[in-house]
């Protein structure tokens, strides 16, 4: 995040397309990854090619993004979302969190599967195109949230700010080859692809950071 916006690199996918069969298909991820992904990141350094944003430390951007552009936010959060859900999936994924992660969630939401509920009720009432988050906020407590379009909560214009830990994108180009309409559908093969040794990274590192 201390990267200059300018030396961003676009990354690798951390598992092939077909992974995440059956629940998230393949032709869904490589469109989402080639088209959609890859568009924001290079709309971003468009946007920002030849401008003092260039060289401003790409969290820094984030975390003060509405004194920019709109493009510049759209894009700046399109490839920041993407590039950390990419991160929290794998064809192994699924189950429970465990240890301090678990632990929190339990504090918060009094069990997993009312972590779960919350969760999936924030990415399934999303209003139009949006990302559901888990959040850690500054007080280190969790909170779950959700944003509209490609922002989230690293965004001074964010409801519920604080560090993502995970989160969800619900805008219809990420299910709708394979769900159509149905997102809750989704949103519920998601929880069989979760990296939660990842999740738990974020969780832990959000921690230290406070």
């Amino acid at each position: 995040m201390n990267i200059t916006v300018k030396n961003l690199i676009f990354p690798s996918l951390p598992f092939n397309f077909d992974a995440l069969e059956p629940y998230i298909d393949a032709m869904t991820m490589e469109i989402h990854y080639t088209k959609h992904h890859k568009a924001y990141f290079d709309n971003l350094q468009n946007a920002v090619k030849d401008t003092e944003m260039a060289d401003i430390a790409f969290g820094d951007l984030l975390r003060n993004i509405s004194r920019y552009p709109t493009v510049v936010r759209n894009n700046a959060g399109g490839h920041y979302n993407h590039a950390k859900f990419w991160t929290i999936m794998n064809g192994q994924g699924g189950g429970e969190p465990t240890g301090e992660l678990l632990d929190a969630i339990v504090r918060k939401f009094n069990s997993f599967d009312e972590f779960k509920k919350a969760f999936s009720d924030a990415a399934k009432t999303r209003f139009g195109s949006g990302w559901a988050w888990l959040v850690v906020k500054k007080d280190g407590s969790l909170a779950v949230s959700s944003t509209p379009n490609q922002d989230n909560p690293l965004m001074d214009i964010s409801d519920c700010r604080g560090l993502p830990v995970m989160g969800l994108d619900v805008w219809e180009h990420a299910y709708y080859l394979k769900y159509q309409n149905r997102r809750p559908d989704y949103i519920e093969g998601f929880w069989h692809v979760v990296s939660w040794e990842q999740v738990a990274k974020y969780y832990s590192d959000a921690i230290k950071s406070l």
